[in-house]
């Protein structure tokens, strides 16, 4: 059983496997609230605490995928996408619009609630780093000014643009500087989900900061590489 505190909406129209996914996780001890459109989620979304989304790509009316676009741009809400649809390019597309993960049907149960918990669990681990780092809402270093409740990063006043796992990789390592931190560490810091990440999603993310940020990406003296132990963030 987990904990009561989690809130997860279910977004489905087939009656049906709503009311199967409902029972189920409220047998796992969630706090479930279902939905079977899109107007329906927005109203619930509004005004209850949701953390996660099951998210049909199918639904009556709205397309599941311009959903998770919008539901994205408002929150870091967790998103699952859940499809009848085998196409890889659904899943992908799925992805590019801000979903953390993607399961077709017909799922077994026990493994979705996996999903769920690991989801949670990352988005836990990122609104613990961002509750640290609040207490520093502004995080200067060298030419930089990263204004953590805003999002925005700024070089001597011109702005840079992250991306969400971007933002969460420097939200995870500005609030331990000069601290080696594991890949596997900064990995569970991070709630933006790609397919089957691993130590390369870090990997990647680090020479895209080291791009944006690093006067030379090729000797890094922000995000500096401890061998055979993770990432430092050396910033003063």
């Amino acid at each position: 059983m987990v904990e009561m505190g989690y809130h997860v909406l279910i977004v489905e129209d087939d009656a049906v496997t709503r009311s199967k996914l409902v029972g189920y996780f409220q047998h796992e001890g969630y706090q479930v609230f279902e939905a079977e459109n899109g107007e329906e989620m927005r109203e619930l979304i509004k005004s209850c605490s949701i953390d996660l989304v099951l998210l049909d790509i199918n639904l009556p009316g709205e397309d599941g995928l311009l959903l998770t676009r919008e539901l994205r741009s408002q929150s870091d809400i967790g998103i699952i996408l859940v499809t009848g649809r085998t196409g890889h390019i659904d899943k992908i597309v799925g992805l590019e619009m801000g979903a953390d993960d993607y399961v077709t049907k017909p799922f077994e149960l026990r493994e979705l609630v996996v999903r769920v918990k690991n989801l949670l669990w990352r988005i836990g681990s990122v609104r613990q780093a961002k509750s640290a780092a609040s207490a520093h809402k502004l995080v200067r270093f060298a030419h930089w000014t990263f204004d953590i409740p805003r999002r925005s990063l700024t070089k001597e006043g011109k702005p840079v643009k992250l991306t969400k796992a971007e933002y969460e990789l420097l939200v995870a390592l500005s609030s331990y500087p000069n601290q080696v931190l594991s890949r596997e560490r900064i990995l569970n810091m991070i709630s933006h989900r790609v397919e089957a990440p691993n130590d390369r999603t870090i990997d990647v993310l680090i020479r895209r900061m080291r791009a944006k940020m690093e006067c030379d990406p090729k000797n890094p003296q922000l995000f500096v590489t401890v061998h055979g132990e993770g990432y430092m963030f050396a910033g003063e």
